[in-house]
């Protein structure tokens, strides 16, 4: 909320980057805002039941989250190729109307995909047992409660982990192979430095959350499957969204600076 906050209210912020940062701020937000709070009524009272409507509401918004935040993490590589190996046409190629199309696309893309897979999800019978392995509703846990003919639904999910999940990492990796070989035809140390930690903080976020998402949903099984899924679900749906923020802020001047900036302010009022 800080980072939302600074962002929104410094000047200096007021580029492409912070734009797609302050929503990957929110996106973190509503992460955990989907799961934890069932969590902590869990520890709290000590009733462990969900009911059927409230699994698919947390899958929904849960599926929501994940395919947004994909989405601005691809929408956040495109802005830093154009940034370093197009820094001519920038200013052209990432004007505010395209700013805000490539979010609200990202917006509507989450929330279009997680409509579908809940769909699908709806289709599902579940006769046997209806208990759940994992900290929240997941699509994976759903699928292994459920009986009768599963083969098209699993289907759907590595088809889903393909285009919504590999693809864009993909499309990550050749952004940021350009960037690098451009970094590197730099002839100053220092220009080339600079260049470089603008990146640093996107890499490692990228990193962390592809890391954890390809261990969950692309490992083949084994026998302590599940409980190395809730060590995964657990990277990507709270060690993730609370370190993004830290990550950002910490190696960013400017973030830093605007965060000092109002802390005075704020002080002086």
């Amino acid at each position: 909320m800080l980072m939302i906050v600074v962002i929104n209210t410094d000047q200096k912020l007021q580029s492409p980057m912070y734009f797609f940062l302050s929503h990957l701020s929110f996106v973190d937000i509503s992460y955990i805002s989907v799961t934890i709070p069932k969590l902590m009524d869990i520890f709290i009272t000590g009733n462990m039941r969900i009911s059927f409507i409230g699994c698919f509401v947390q899958l929904y918004f849960f599926t929501a989250m994940l395919s947004t935040e994909i989405a601005l993490l691809t929408a956040m590589a495109y802005d830093r190729f154009v940034a370093i190996c197009k820094p001519l046409h920038y200013m052209l190629l990432m004007k505010k109307v395209n700013c805000v199309l490539l979010v609200v696309g990202s917006w509507i893309f989450g929330y279009g995909n997680s409509l579908f897979v809940t769909i699908f999800a709806s289709y599902l019978s579940f006769c046997g047992s209806k208990r759940i392995n994992q900290v929240f509703c997941d699509i994976k846990v759903m699928t292994k409660i459920s009986c009768g003919d599963r083969k098209g639904f699993e289907t759907m999910i590595y088809t889903e982990v393909l285009l919504v999940g590999l693809c864009p990492f993909l499309l990550i990796l050749m952004s940021y192979s350009q960037i690098v070989a451009n970094i590197l035809k730099m002839h100053s140390k220092g220009k080339r430095q600079k260049v470089f930690s603008t990146c640093t903080a996107h890499l490692s976020v990228i990193s962390m959350f592809y890391g954890a998402l390809l261990c969950m949903y692309m490992r083949p099984p084994s026998e302590n499957s599940e409980d190395l899924d809730q060590i995964f679900a657990l990277l990507y749906l709270v060690v993730t969204p609370t370190i993004n923020p830290l990550i950002y802020s910490l190696r960013n001047k400017d973030i830093k600076v605007a965060m000092k900036k109002m802390m005075v302010r704020n002080h002086v009022t």
